[in-house]
């Protein structure tokens, strides 16, 4: 299964890889669900890198001069800022929801 190991140099996201435990009493078809889960975050956040890579070439650029057209750099960084705004809302909600089933009595 994939994890996160949360934000690396540069503010970047990074995705790491975990290995999968099996736990007692977990079937096979959870096992697919729980990798499924974690393939999709992962491509999220790979997206998300994505992004902020392409708008720290365009920062560059516009630095540089290369970049006459501020607007489509300023778009693209509001882009990553919101695409950081909700992966920050998502790892909180996992986070949380983590808590709250150790929390749980059983």
């Amino acid at each position: 299964m994939a994890g996160v190991e949360g934000v690396g140099l540069g503010g970047r996201l990074t995705a790491g890889t975990a290995t999968r435990a099996t736990a007692p009493g977990v079937s096979d078809g959870q096992t697919d669900l729980v990798s499924a889960f974690g393939g999709v975050l992962e491509q999220a956040l790979d997206t998300v890198n994505d992004m902020q890579t392409r708008a720290d070439r365009l920062t560059e650029k516009l630095a540089a001069g290369e970049v006459r057209d501020i607007h489509q750099v300023m778009i693209a960084v509001e882009q990553v800022n919101i695409a950081l705004q909700l992966t920050m809302q998502v790892r909180n909600k996992v986070i949380e929801s983590y808590q709250e089933i150790m929390r749980m009595q059983v």
